[in-house]
C-alpha cells in the first residue's frame, strides 16, 4: 500500500500529519509541544497543501497508527478534502471559528454509550461548554457524568471530539496527558477567559 503524507505545523501548538492510504485518512497531532526545532521544518502552508507520497508505512514507523491518531474512511480522501482539513486545523489554532463535524470518524471500537457520548460531544459548538452530566444526558444517559468523564480522558483526537469543551460541574475538570493549563489554553482560543 501506498500511503501520502501532508505534514503541518501550528506555531505554539505542535506539529501533525495526515497520512493517507487505500481510502483511510489518519491524522496525528502531537501537542502541546511548541514547534521549536528548525532542522525539520514541518510548516505547511495552509493555502497551498502538497502531499509527499512515502514507501508503504504506518506513521511513525509503527506497525499500526500509533496512539493519538484517527483513521477516517471516506470518499472525500481524495481531491481538496485533505488540504481544506490542513487549513480548517490552522484556521482553529488561529482563534477561528470553525467545525469539524464534517468529517467521518470510523467509531467502529465505540460501545453504544461511547458512541453516543462521542456523537453529543461532536455536536457542542466552538465556544461553547458543556459539564460531564450535561453531556452525558444530551447522550441519554442522564445518570452517566462520570463514565461520560471516562469517555473523554480516552478521546486521542482532541480536534474532531472536542472534549476540551467538557467541564467539570465545579470548575474545569482534567484534561488527559495534555493537562489542565492546554485545556485552559484551547478554551481560552475559544473565548472562555474565566476558566
Amino acid at each position: 500500500m501506498r500511503v501520502t503524507r501532508v505534514p503541518y505545523a501550528v506555531a505554539g501548538w505542535g506539529v501533525g500529519e495526515l497520512w493517507l492510504g487505500d481510502g483511510d485518512i489518519v491524522v496525528a497531532h502531537d501537542a502541546p509541544a511548541p514547534v521549536v526545532s528548525t532542522r525539520v521544518p514541518l510548516w505547511v502552508d495552509p493555502v497551498s497543501v502538497a502531499p509527499t507520497s512515502v514507501a508503504p508505512t504506518s506513521p511513525r514507523g509503527a506497525s499500526k497508527p500509533p496512539s493519538g491518531t484517527l483513521a477516517t474512511r471516506s470518499a472525500r480522501a481524495a481531491g481538496d478534502f485533505v488540504p481544506d482539513l490542513v487549513r480548517r486545523i490552522h484556521r482553529f489554532f488561529a482563534g477561528e471559528a470553525v467545525s469539524f463535524v464534517d468529517v467521518e470518524l470510523d467509531l467502529g471500537w465505540c460501545t453504544p454509550f461511547q458512541r453516543a457520548v462521542v456523537t453529543e460531544l461532536r455536536a457542542v459548538p466552538w465556544g461553547e461548554v458543556v459539564s460531564y452530566g450535561e453531556l452525558a444526558e444530551r447522550a441519554g444517559y442522564p445518570r452517566a457524568g462520570r463514565a461520560a468523564g471516562g469517555v473523554c480522558a480516552a478521546n486521542t483526537f482532541f480536534l474532531l471530539v472536542p472534549c476540551h469543551r467538557v467541564v467539570a460541574s465545579k470548575g474545569i475538570g482534567s484534561y488527559g496527558d495534555s493537562g489542565v493549563d492546554f485545556k485552559r489554553r484551547l478554551l481560552r482560543l475559544e473565548g472562555h477567559a474565566a476558566l
